[in-house]
């Protein structure tokens, strides 16, 4: 629970701030539908992340390594892949909806990370091996494919809402067409389960690295959520090719892959129930010689 001092948690307290007004523009943005809050969130948001890049600095320094070993670092890694997203694609996609959710869903992640903050810590030294790395960055682009995909899988769950109960000037020039929703929702899905595949082969060439039994792993609740969240994304696309799936169900079961990767992030590590860490802690988060000098994502 936020267990931040001095440097680190005076920058925390600014992104915080910062993102909140990013917010509170893009609430006002969305229920006035102008297009005038834009041109403070976008500078906005582009120094919340520089703020959260500049907090990974200050640990970089404290540890002497890439500070990519614990929960919030990982959260914090996955802000501002998120917040990078939402500054490249918002040029393509001017609708204030776009704008709204994604500033939410920035300051939604952050609020979250604070919930797991902590002082930084030493790397194992397993963590710079390449595999840990491609693990750790594939999950974080994975996680931030599934927030897309929840926040715009909302989004539709709304607009279809309101479309059936003929409230058609709530969302008529105001929101995406539903078929576009949908469209956003299976493109960030598909990419969802990429990157998750391409995490999980990481994960596979650590426990052979490791020489450690899988049995082990597959009883982890951390790793049991992740593999339920990719048969969840595999399901989707098995089913849309066969042209089963509705977009109501599509949005239902993204919704439930959101949850169980928010569980696998955040529940088992506040419950305490899992192995799967690349630290070690310290009294102190001082570099030794062989503590690695990169490390991987929790």
């Amino acid at each position: 629970m936020l267990q931040l001092h001095g440097t680190e948690l005076l920058v925390f307290v600014l992104v915080s701030l910062v993102y909140l007004a990013a917010t509170i523009l893009a609430v006002w943005q969305l229920l006035s539908q102008s297009r005038k809050p834009h041109r403070f969130i976008l500078p906005l948001v582009a120094l919340g992340a520089t703020l959260e890049t500049v907090l990974l600095v200050c640990r970089a320094v404290a540890i002497g390594a890439v500070p990519l070993t614990g929960l919030f670092e990982s959260m914090i890694v996955l802000t501002i892949a998120f917040a990078l997203l939402y500054l490249f694609l918002t040029a393509a996609i001017e609708q204030v909806w776009f704008s709204s959710i994604m500033v939410c869903a920035i300051f939604a992640l952050f609020a979250l990370a604070g919930i797991v903050a902590e002082p930084a810590a030493q790397p194992q030294r397993i963590a710079a091996t390449p595999w840990a790395i491609v693990h750790g960055i594939a999950m974080v682009l994975g996680g931030a494919s599934i927030v897309l995909a929840a926040a715009a899988s909302g989004l539709y769950l709304w607009v279809g809402y309101n479309l059936k109960q003929k409230r058609l000037t709530q969302v008529l020039g105001k929101m995406p067409n539903i078929e576009r929703l949908e469209r956003t929702v299976r493109q960030a899905l598909l990419s969802a389960l990429v990157f998750i595949t391409v995490g999980i082969v990481g994960g596979i060439g650590l426990i052979y690295m490791q020489r450690t039994s899988i049995i082990g792993w597959l009883t982890d609740p951390k790793v049991l959520c992740i593999l339920g969240t990719w048969l969840l994304l595999a399901a989707v696309q098995v089913l849309h090719k066969l042209l089963l799936l509705k977009g109501r169900t599509q949005a239902y079961i993204t919704l439930a892959a959101f949850a169980l990767v928010l569980f696998a992030i955040l529940g088992v590590a506040i419950l305490g129930a899992t192995r799967h860490k690349f630290k070690v802690q310290t009294p102190q988060a001082t570099a030794t010689p062989d503590s690695g000098r990169l490390s991987a994502i929790d």
